[in-house]
């Protein structure tokens, strides 16, 4: 069963008061980063704190997942081998289908399976998209997009309406689609800000995107709102499965359900909505 995925919080690995809290927060994806959030002096006591995240994450319902820090530097090998008992591993800067390949072969040396998150951050892996998307014997699960890395890198800007980036955010959705995976917004910085988080996450849930990546808790629950199936999507769902269980519509391909035109495509769409959000809820 697929499950929803609609909100992705970072937590840094540096801050135990905020990995404490965020077993509590509801997010469906805890990404514990030791990448970003975390400085180059306090890397080492961070990534000692991934086992008892892991165990204290075990309550959440969540994913459990280790944003780890490049193989290319000093820390990404103890941090994939820290990392190996996650549920996921979210790699950062995915430049090239090597850049999955060697994480997998690490976490294989370590007996792991876990599935891997990969970050789309650079022009170079933007030109390599399809590639990265169509890696066989990865254990590709999704793509991220690192909006702010992106941003810095193209040197565009994220104001009005994010203009510069739809295209390429557009073509990450496209590539995840055509292969099945899960793809999630980049954050949205301004954590204060509820009236331009909700923008930003219909412009992407618009856009394709299967939720969004965040950096506060208090996020979650706007994320959820935003990219969860509203009552009047379930209501909806629900009356086009009665409408073509009805025996007068036995066989049909098409039928006509308030005033529109419903076809088979949309019944199986609805089922999967209907059992995604059941599962969800159990």
């Amino acid at each position: 069963m697929r499950r929803l995925i609609r909100s992705a919080l970072f937590v840094p690995a540096s801050k135990p008061r905020a990995i404490e809290k965020a077993a509590h927060v509801g997010a469906d994806l805890l990404i514990l980063d030791l990448e970003d959030a975390v400085g180059p002096d306090e890397k080492l006591e961070a990534r000692e704190l991934v086992d008892h995240t892991m165990r204290h994450w075990d309550v959440s319902g969540a994913i459990r997942a280790v944003r780890i820090n490049s193989l290319e530097t000093e820390w990404g090998a103890a941090d994939i081998r820290a990392a190996a008992r996650a549920d996921a591993i979210v790699l950062p800067k995915v430049e090239q289908v090597g850049d999955l390949h060697a994480a997998r072969s690490a976490l294989s040396s370590h007996g792991s399976s876990v599935p891997i998150w990969a970050m789309i951050e650079t022009p170079r892996a933007l030109l390599a998209l399809n590639s990265i998307a169509s890696a066989v014997g990865t254990g590709l699960a999704g793509l991220i997009a690192g909006t702010n890395d992106l941003c810095k890198e193209l040197r565009c800007s994220s104001e009005q309406d994010r203009l510069a980036l739809v295209p390429h955010l557009v073509n990450m959705v496209c590539a995840a689609r055509a292969r099945g995976l899960y793809v999630l917004d980049g954050v949205y910085n301004h954590f204060r800000d509820p009236k331009g988080f909700r923008a930003e996450a219909e412009q992407g849930r618009t856009l394709g995107f299967d939720g969004k990546t965040l950096i506060h808790p208090g996020q979650v629950d706007l994320a959820h709102l935003y990219f969860g199936p509203t009552s009047r999507d379930l209501e909806q769902a629900a009356k086009i499965v009665a409408a073509f269980a009805d025996p007068d519509n036995a066989g049909k391909g098409v039928i006509s359900l308030d005033g529109n035109m419903v076809e088979r495509l949309h019944l199986e769409a609805a089922r999967a909505l209907l059992s995604t959000a059941s599962e969800n809820d159990s």
